[in-house]
């Protein structure tokens, strides 16, 4: 997937970037982005996942000891 962060593109192009390297950079930098994504979803999951144990293992716990 070939996306460009335009912003990017359009600041490294004003400071006097030659085109070819300024779209690069702006390419490269949207696939950062897309993976910084992805590790955000994975982040949330854990969280879930994190909270739900500590609620069950709670939950057990004072089954156990009530």
């Amino acid at each position: 997937m070939n996306l460009m962060n335009s912003e990017l593109y359009d600041a490294l192009v004003s400071a006097g970037a030659p085109e070819s390297k300024a779209r690069a950079a702006a390419v490269s930098m949207a696939d950062y982005d897309t993976r910084f994504a992805k590790i955000d979803g994975g982040l949330l999951l854990l969280k879930w996942m994190v909270g739900f144990n500590l609620a069950f293992s709670a939950a057990i716990v004072t089954k156990i000891f009530i």
